[in-house]
């Protein structure tokens, strides 16, 4: 089976109240789970540039990508897909619902883990903690 190939991020801005990191969950109601905003690459398309968009698209926030996360690899209905992320700053935006995703949570990273419907995505929180700035 021809594998799927996908990137994203996990989005994160600074919480008003203490400075602390929150991280941005989507909501696809399509699948009724909790995850980062990701997606397919477009043909011809860099991973890099399908994360910006794929954020753009799902949470209406325009990002600066950071640091390169883990890959993530696993099997969908039975075809390998293949995640690329990075963690990315949000600079400014704000969502709007829509048919693909319906809502969005800011969570700091304990709730993060929580709420994430996967497991291969919970790895991903400690690796945007580890490049973020004390």
């Amino acid at each position: 089976m021809k594998p799927v190939f996908a990137a994203g991020c996990v989005l994160w801005r600074r919480a008003a109240a203490d400075g602390g990191p929150e991280l941005c969950l989507v909501h696809r109601p399509r699948y009724d789970d909790w995850s980062f905003p990701k997606g397919k690459l477009k043909r011809g398309e860099l991973p890099a540039d399908a994360a910006r968009r794929e954020v753009l698209e799902e949470t209406g926030y325009v990002c600066a990508l950071g640091t390169a996360l883990p890959t993530s690899r696993y099997l969908v209905d039975g075809r390998p897909k293949t995640v690329h992320y990075w963690g990315a700053e949000a600079l400014h935006g704000g969502f709007v619902p829509s048919v693909e995703v319906d809502r969005l949570l800011w969570l700091p990273p304990a709730a993060t883990r929580r709420v994430l419907s996967y497991d291969h995505d919970r790895p991903l929180v400690d690796a945007l903690l580890a490049t973020l700035p004390g």
